[in-house]
């Protein structure tokens, strides 16, 4: 399990896997709008991360950034560290 600290959201924290064959799963906010955030999980769920990424990327709410554009940052992170 990844995790992720939020910068400008509700939500403090993101946990979600990667697969091997890079597939989002398991995402989960902490903190942030339960229902709209738990929506945005079960939607992302099994897809590519380089979708996830371009469909989330941008996205904005407060402080010029959503909880949506963390997700994608935290896996921009999670592709890095991964040289994927």
């Amino acid at each position: 399990m990844q995790t992720y600290n939020t910068k400008g959201t509700c939500s403090r924290q993101i946990l979600f896997d990667v697969t091997k064959d890079n597939k989002v799963t398991s995402v989960r906010f902490i903190g942030g709008c339960l229902g709209n955030l738990q929506a945005v999980g079960r939607l992302v769920e099994g897809k590519d991360i380089d979708e996830v990424i371009s469909l989330l990327k941008g996205i904005q709410c407060r402080g010029n950034t959503s909880c949506g554009d963390q997700l994608a940052t935290a896996l921009i992170e999670y592709k890095e560290k991964n040289s994927l």
